[in-house]
């Protein structure tokens, strides 16, 4: 047998017992406890009508004064079956139903008869308490609400579902709770402009003219403005420029997590989904459904045996009942759409591009306005190209405009901030004040001559330092008072410039004239005598504020975001650029082809003349061990970034085998660590701008070449997981010992010049490596550098700089040290090896230098303070030995006479 159950909740009217009469329930407070639920359709109903809550509630309770005192409140349940029986259940159990009550709920029965519904609903009893002869009748009558109006109201909020269920109002306007109209958003202004797309918004404005199979599906990569396609076409509907099957109608968006959200039990999505069908469906082609990340519709809501939400969608996709708008990525409509060809086939595909620089530009000028008027600053046009420029060229694995888009957002962001924040020179004041203040308040209780004295220069520097905040004080609050006024202006232009639109959509031309040429015309004056009255103030050079994004603050956040140096060329960065191939000398000794090329390379990648789509160079270091090969790459990184630590470093010898390739780019998908990724691929997705050594080349896997070839030719590498890395904002070195021994061979003939030697023996090299790498390979390697063998005064430069180093260490106990030509030249004698290059100095200065100084140390012979001297002296030994030279370590005194002197002119500069 049909049930249906109706709840009152909150107080009701109870008349107390008498002559053995149960207790009697009555109808009056019934509209007021609907009225305070929480969103019946009774509520939204009467609110349509301008019907008070809260003037029903006073007549409410005014009238029941009829009741006498014992009157008590309560809730209760009455329960109506199909045979017109009713009880009362819940706390109010046994009591009858008074005659009015009984009345009422018989007459909601016919009105649920007449809508043809299953269960009596909230809108069945209004209907009939609004012909309660007793008082419902005189309550509408004095709100002058007639039945047909309340019928009409309470069809507006039903539209055409029925009664079926228990929850009929979680079915009413399921496109109002579980979608936004775009459309409506567009008219009030509240969406952002939509520049450019118009071939695009054609295309879906063609397909959804389609008599069957109408659904235009938007494939992009994300950021490229897919959802904001959506919105222009709202917009274009509102403007009335779209043709006349697409006219008037209504852009809705469907949000599957609102519809989602909530869904406890099984079934309840599916009542959802289709509520909002069939809204859909009975507006006959007047609403059009937008769905952002469609493939979430794939499996959405999907139990055992129970179908998804796109099963649900096939069939009104099909016939053209239902007209759709998708928008989803390239991976993802792959993933869900693809796999599901009965589905792909009711949608038509519509690819979304990522725009070009210059169509990003304007894009970004169109949106300016809006983000000027969000943050209350300016933007300049320069601001605007640099975003768009930069983010084309550094941020890699984001598209345009998005990225260009958050650049100008962060920036103005930023300014925002320290416009609210406190000026630097105000906050060191305002501490300045504070100090002195406190030292003052200490120096009140002293009495001695000294104190008051101080306490006298305090008073006249305390009365200087407040004069000066109270005048920035004042300087700043005004600077900001007229920013915020300028805000305050542009906001109302933007709304009566949504006003004039509306006016001008209704044809209401009286005032869309009267708003144009009186309003607006007042408030345009207003803002130029503020903006007119804030560039005097900065260009008087008294400003304390900045109040435009520059392209400068744009350069800034890129360089937050990737850690590239990307700050303007100023004349300080000039000259270190000038100046980069003298800093790579003094760390690199008797290398100067090798210096020389990276320097140029890196000139003039800062200078914005290399190839974006390549490396900023790449390099192959050829030569035998020890030459300076890996020194260079760790002094440019430490150029670039100050820290040797940029230098990434892969050791090629861990590359032997065929199957390390997965290493570097990360394992195929079904084997162990594909979630991790690839060594290479994960680093320069961290740390986008880099040095990057390849160490010892030629001892990898010749499959390993083949990922080198995209890289040093495209900028670029995909990863396992289908991810592509950029690499164009890297420096990339490989080092190899190929050839290695015929540079050695040469380093012994003394015959020819140097030059004619060294190209010699870099064709010799090249051959070599022609020998071992493949001609694709060698033929994108941007310059090969073959590094000579060292001299002996090259060691003894060596020398120097280790000697610096260790000097930089023991200067922490604060100690020095200084070292005399002499010890230099045996230093440097003693760590000369052809064979093995400036490595063997390191040993021989940890051996003779580092070594005894900590055995003095240890001795006590050196303390904190002293200097000590590095000399050499001759031992001559016995049985006819020759004299041979050893290391002095001894304290060098501050005035120890004419012999220290001596030794101080003999000292090397280190």
């Amino acid at each position: 047998m049909a049930t249906a159950t109706t709840s009152f909740p909150g107080a009701y009217l109870r008349v107390p017992p008498k002559n053995g009469v149960r207790n009697a329930l009555f109808s009056q407070p019934i509209l007021s406890l609907r009225l305070n639920s929480k969103t019946p359709i009774s509520l939204k109903s009467l609110n349509s009508l301008k019907f008070s809550r809260n003037s029903t509630n006073f007549l409410l309770f005014k009238n029941s004064g009829q009741f006498k005192k014992g009157s008590k409140s309560g809730s209760f349940v009455v329960r109506c079956d199909a045979s017109g029986g009713s009880r009362v259940l819940g706390e109010s159990a046994g009591s009858m139903l008074g005659r009015d009550l009984e009345a009422l709920i018989q007459k909601a029965r016919d009105y649920k008869k007449e809508y043809g519904d299953s269960f009596v609903s909230v809108e069945h009893l209004v209907l009939a308490f609004a012909q309660d002869k007793r008082f419902g009748k005189q309550l509408f009558s004095d709100f002058q609400i007639s039945e047909k109006s309340l019928r009409s109201a309470i069809q507006a909020v039903r539209g055409r579902q029925s009664v079926i269920d228990q929850d009929p109002e979680g079915k009413y306007e399921a496109l109002e709770k579980y979608g936004k109209d775009l459309t409506t958003m567009a008219r009030e202004g509240k969406l952002d402009p939509v520049i450019g797309r118009d071939d695009e918004i054609r295309r879906c404005i063609q397909i959804l003219s389609r008599r069957t199979k109408n659904n235009p599906v938007l494939i992009g990569e994300p950021g490229v403005g897919k959802t904001a396609i959506a919105e222009g076409l709202a917009q274009r509907i509102v403007e009335g420029d779209v043709p006349q099957a697409l006219m008037n109608r209504k852009l809705i968006s469907l949000d599957m997590g609102a519809l989602i959200a909530g869904a406890k039990y099984r079934g309840e999505f599916e009542d959802r989904l289709k509520a909002v069908l069939k809204e859909v469906t009975d507006a006959e082609g007047q609403t059009i459904l937008f769905i952002d990340e469609i493939h979430t519709v794939v499996g959405a809501g999907a139990t055992n045996g129970a179908m998804d939400a796109g099963n649900l969608l096939k069939p009104m996709l099909g016939r053209g009942e239902l007209r759709c708008i998708g928008a989803t990525t390239l991976d993802e409509y792959r993933k869900y759409i693809e796999k599901d060809p009965a589905l792909e086939r009711r949608f038509q595909q519509v690819y979304v591009d990522q725009p070009s620089v210059e169509d990003t530009i304007s894009i970004l000028r169109g949106l300016r306005e809006r983000y000027e008027l969000h943050h209350g600053v300016r933007i300049s046009d320069g601001a605007l190209v640099e975003a768009a420029m930069l983010s084309d060229r550094y941020i890699s694995g984001r598209f345009l405009p998005d990225k260009a888009i958050d650049l100008v957002d962060e920036a103005a962001a930023k300014l925002k901030m320290e416009i609210t924040s406190k000026p630097t020179a105000l906050d060191e004041i305002n501490r300045s004040v504070l100090k002195f203040e406190m030292e003052r308040l200490s120096l009140t209780n002293d009495t001695d001559k000294a104190s008051k004295e101080r306490l006298n220069r305090l008073d006249a520097e305390l009365s200087l330092l407040k004069e000066k905040q109270a005048e920035l004080t004042e300087q700043w609050e005004h600077e900001k008072s007229v920013m915020t006024r300028i805000q305050s202006i542009k906001e109302e232009i933007d709304r009566v410039n949504i006003e004039i639109q509306q006016a001008e959509r209704e044809y209401d031309l009286n005032r869309a004239a009267e708003l144009k040429y009186g309003s607006l015309n007042s408030l345009q004056r207003q803002l130029e005598s503020a903006e007119k009255e804030l560039d005097e103030y900065m260009k008087s050079g008294k400003s304390m504020l900045r109040e435009e994004v520059t392209g400068t603050d744009i350069a800034e956040i890129v360089s937050k975001w990737t850690g590239i140096p990307l700050s303007k060329l100023q004349q300080s960065e000039r000259e270190k650029l000038l100046h980069l191939e003298e800093e790579l000398h003094r760390r690199v000794v008797g290398q100067d082809p090798a210096v020389t090329a990276v320097a140029e390379a890196i000139q003039r990648s800062r200078a914005g003349l290399s190839d974006p789509h390549r490396p900023i160079a790449s390099f192959m270091f050829m030569g035998p061990t020890g030459v300076g090969k890996t020194e260079l790459a760790k002094a440019l990184a430490s150029y670039l970034f100050n820290t040797e630590d940029a230098l990434v470093r892969i050791d090629m010898s861990e590359y032997m085998e065929k199957f390390a390739v997965s290493r570097l780019i990360g394992a195929p998908p079904g084997y162990v660590g594909y979630e991790e990724g690839g060594q290479l691929t994960e680093i320069v997705r961290r740390r986008p701008y880099a040095v990057i050594l390849f160490d010892e080349i030629e001892k990898a896997h010749a499959d390993v070449f083949n990922v080198f070839l995209q890289i040093l030719d495209d900028g670029r590498v995909t990863d396992s997981q289908g991810r592509t890395v950029s690499f164009t904002n890297t420096v990339i070195i490989m080092t190899s010992n190929v050839g290695s021994q015929y540079i050695l061979n040469a380093a012994d003939d003394e015959t020819t010049s140097k030059e004619v030697t060294y190209e010699k023996i870099k064709q010799r090299v090249m051959d070599a490596a022609r020998s071992i790498f493949r001609p694709e390979f060698m033929n994108r390697v941007d310059e090969y550098i073959v590094f000579q063998p060292l001299d002996r005064d090259q060691i003894n430069s060596i020398v120097r700089l280790q000697l610096q180093r260790v000097q930089s260490r023991i200067a922490d106990r604060k100690m020095s040290i200084q070292v005399t030509d002499a010890a230099v030249q045996l230093l440097g004698s003693l760590g000369y090896d052809p064979n093995y290059g400036a490595r063997p100095v390191k040993r021989v200065i940890q051996q003779y230098v580092e070594n005894e100084i900590a055995k003095g140390i240890l001795r006590g012979e050196f303390k904190e303070e002293d200097c000590i001297l590095v000399d050499t002296e001759v031992t001559a030994y016995s049985n006819g030995q020759l004299p041979q030279q050893k290391l002095l370590f001894r304290k060098l005194e501050p005035d120890s006479g004419s012999s220290s002197e001596e030794a101080k002119q003999a000292v090397s500069p280190l």
